[in-house]
């Protein structure tokens, strides 16, 4: 598949799923300014796929029109536990690189579960995506994001109780209507 196909779905289940349902209340924002970076790694490399997150910090140094980034691992990652164990890795390689405090990663996989939780739990939807990916986020911004969000530690708490309400079922539906 094109990175540009990627892209699309990536967008589409952003828009309709975590946009409409406000999974997260500062994402229509930065997808409504565009600044919102897509990038395809289609390496099946640990170490490239290291790399690119290195690349891609560096672009937001650089790039201050760019909010916010989604690095999407197609063709890798497979496994939620392989990519569990990369995230380990990608956070230790931001603290190593000077990145800790500047930017943090949010981690998305289709397989998504969260611990302790049934595999079938709709909560899981809440990261759950098309591609493996992780979100590239900046601090700051987070920060005087949350800090404008009236109730930010709620936040979760609804989005559990919103995707159990939703139901696997209507989940899929929307999730599959988009791609």
């Amino acid at each position: 598949m094109h990175s540009e196909q990627i892209i699309k779905q990536t967008k589409n289940w952003l828009r309709s799923f975590i946009i409409e349902y406000n999974i997260c209340p500062f994402a229509k924002r930065e997808d409504e300014r565009n600044s919102i970076y897509y990038a395809v790694i289609n390496s099946q490399a640990t170490e490239q796929c290291l790399e690119a997150i290195f690349t891609e910090c560096q672009r937001l140094d650089q790039d201050l029109n760019i909010e916010t980034t989604l690095i999407i691992f197609p063709v890798y990652f497979k496994q939620f536990d392989d990519y569990l164990d990369f995230l380990g890795i990608a956070e230790s390689l931001l603290i190593e690189q000077g990145y800790e405090g500047i930017y943090q990663l949010a981690s998305f996989h289709p397989d998504y579960c969260f611990s302790g939780e049934a595999h079938e739990d709709p909560a899981n939807y809440t990261n759950r995506s098309p591609y493996p990916m992780l979100h590239l986020i900046r601090e700051e911004s987070l920060e005087r994001a949350l800090k404008s969000h009236p109730n930010p530690e709620k936040i979760p708490e609804r989005n559990i109780k919103l995707t159990r309400d939703l139901g696997n079922e209507k989940i899929l539906n929307i999730l599959n209507s988009n791609r």
